[in-house]
């Protein structure tokens, strides 16, 4: 009988337990999440032969530096200063032929100058792979409530706008490129609130901000954004600025520990890796994790520590 070879029923499976809701969001966000990683396009910045690097600020410190060190790997270098004189003394200590190099003086706070730059470099060497917004200026320390906003303007005109007309000119010209790279130059102290800083930390953490809008918008793109936070470097920033003091000189001889030259390795480096945060120096890993950690204690106690070194200086000097 062919009943009897119809095996007997086994045991009877529960059904599948129905997601939870939260299980349910919580598992789509996470696919979401990484299928937005995987569509993310994976860029090879192996080398810079034959690349052309814009770089502002190249008159000194880490723009002269990375000039030097992009110079020594093969790339063609637009380069820019508002001082004729520094502009030039870079250009000779490169000796690169006129096919290799374009230079232009103007301050990147100016927009019209800043676009027309932009506009003649592509003209010049016919694309742009690598823009990096460097040029800066620094301001001393100063209350609040008797700050001159002129002052506060200037700063912001420089680190902040020149920045935003540096990216906003460039970036148009990086996206025809099968790879490429903005590199943006905030600071430490775009990272925590300095007490009689808030001209110069303004300004840096607004190109912190911009940044990291940037890296979003463009990370299915072929344009990698960089932020670069630099500790103490050992500039001319601070010789450079309007309202120098020998205080800020003995400040920074004391407490800017890195050469330009490895700040220039560093930022090179986290190109090549693409990194879009990078940080330089001992002192920019430490605050940076402090205050994450603790976003104000640990200011708080950044901010204990620079002034113990500010009266120290104040008494050196006097």
């Amino acid at each position: 009988d062919s009943a009897r070879l119809v095996p007997p029923p086994g045991p009877r499976l529960a059904p599948a337990p129905r997601p939870r809701p939260h299980m349910r969001k919580r598992d789509s966000l996470l696919s979401w999440a990484v299928s937005g990683l995987n569509r993310r396009p994976l860029l090879q910045m192996k080398n810079f032969r034959d690349k052309v690097v814009v770089i502002t600020g190249a008159g000194s410190g880490i723009g002269r530096a990375l000039s030097v060190a992009f110079a020594g790997q093969g790339a063609r270098l637009a380069l820019n200063d508002h001082k004729e004189e520094t502009l030039r003394e870079t250009l000779d200590l490169l000796g690169l032929p006129a096919d290799r190099v374009f230079s232009r003086t103007f301050s990147v706070a100016d927009k019209a100058a800043m676009f027309d730059f932009a506009e003649a470099t592509a003209a010049h060497f016919g694309r742009v792979d690598v823009m990096i917004n460097n040029a800066g200026v620094g301001l001393g320390d100063y209350a609040f409530d008797e700050l001159d906003l002129s002052l506060l303007e200037w700063v912001m005109s420089v680190n902040y706008f020149g920045v935003v007309y540096g990216s906003r000119a460039f970036i148009p010209y990086l996206l025809k490129q099968p790879e490429a790279a903005l590199v943006n130059v905030s600071s430490v102290y775009g990272l925590a609130g300095i007490s009689g800083g808030h001209s110069y930390c303004s300004s840096k953490f607004a190109v912190n901000g911009l940044n990291q809008s940037l890296i979003q918008e463009y990370r299915n793109s072929t344009l990698r954004v960089h932020s670069v936070h630099p500790g103490g470097i050992k500039t001319n920033i601070t010789r450079n600025a309007v309202d120098y003091q020998k205080k800020f000189e003995v400040f920074d001889k004391n407490h800017f520990r890195h050469t330009p030259e490895y700040a220039a390795s560093v930022i090179i480096n986290g190109i090549r890796k693409k990194k879009s945060r990078i940080l330089i120096g001992s002192e920019a890993y430490q605050l940076d994790w402090i205050v994450r950690l603790m976003p104000i204690w640990g200011a708080t106690i950044v901010n204990k520590i620079l002034d113990k070194t500010r009266a120290e200086v104040a008494r050196f000097v006097e």
